[in-house]
């Protein structure tokens, strides 16, 4: 049974106001329904049982996560195909208008309007945007994405990518398709999902590279991931080197175990109170001028 006084206990302890999480989907009703559907199929780019814990209504969803304690959280959408994102980047504006701990959320699909809905997104006030290389097929060197790489790394926008192979490789997932684009677009900020599961170590070599490019700890270290993928104990250490680009994520409400457990899994990593204070509140904090 989840323990209800673990993460007050928890926050209290590391003296911080809340916890933000970065990697939180709130999204149309129409489009959370697919994607819940999605998950109850197991389909291809899950690959496995996959129940979702916090299926719930919007308001609802609200309510859990705020009850966590959590004080800011994104609403990651994402485009499938070509002429969806200029339309969730309205719904995201909207939501984020009527959720003031919501941090705006836009996305991008690679197509010739990107640059302006970007461009607009920014204008309106997006604070992070969300792109998922995988489920969207698409390759991050599309020419189509210059313009958008480069008004991104200019306005200093956060970008949470999904762009690791995991659960399942994609033909444009790895560190492959994605490093041409931080050799051009040197201070994208970039937070790389699930570390870049499963190729933490090739992620991390990344983050050693470019100053900007943080990670996030969606779902790794959990029991549902350690079981297929597991982070390697031999690149613990380095995650001290990185304390301070390394972001807390959980993917709520589509996780399929308690929230808590995403926190319970840092704090046995052992690195201390100070490492997770960062990694649950403070790097956000500063990311995103939370006061």
């Amino acid at each position: 049974m989840p323990d209800e006084n673990y993460l007050p206990d928890l926050r209290d302890r590391l003296g911080v106001p809340g916890i933000i999480d970065v990697h939180t989907h709130f999204m149309p009703d129409s489009v959370m329904q697919k994607v819940w559907a999605y998950f109850d199929s197991a389909g291809p780019l899950v690959g496995r049982t996959w129940p979702i814990a916090y299926r719930a209504d919007e308001q609802v969803r609200l309510k859990t996560l705020r009850g966590f304690g959590v004080r800011a959280f994104t609403a990651l959408v994402y485009p499938h195909k070509p002429e969806m994102a200029a339309w969730l980047n309205e719904w995201t504006a909207e939501f984020a208008e009527r959720t003031p701990d919501c941090l705006h959320t836009a996305t991008f699909f690679p197509e010739p309007s990107a640059a302006d809905y970007v461009r607009a997104a920014i204008e309106k006030g997006a604070r992070v945007f969300k792109v998922h290389v995988q489920v969207g097929r698409f390759d991050p060197r599309d020419p189509l994405l210059d313009p958008v790489w480069c008004l991104l790394e200019d306005a200093a926008i956060p970008v949470v990518i999904h762009c690791g192979s995991g659960l399942v490789p994609g033909e444009y997932t790895g560190p492959g398709p994605i490093t041409p684009v931080l050799q051009r677009f040197p201070r994208l900020r970039l937070i790389i999902a699930h570390m870049g599961m499963p190729d933490y170590s090739d992620f991390l070599d990344l983050a050693d590279q470019y100053a900007d490019l943080r990670l996030d700890t969606t779902m790794v270290w959990t029991d549902f991931t350690e079981s297929q993928t597991p982070f390697p104990t031999t690149e613990l250490t380095r995650l001290r080197d990185v304390g301070d680009r390394i972001l807390f994520g959980s993917d709520f409400p589509n996780i399929p175990y308690p929230y808590e457990h995403s926190i319970q899994v840092l704090e046995q990593l052992n690195l201390g109170d100070d490492w997770l204070r960062r990694v649950c509140y403070q790097n956000a904090a500063e990311l995103f001028a939370i006061t």
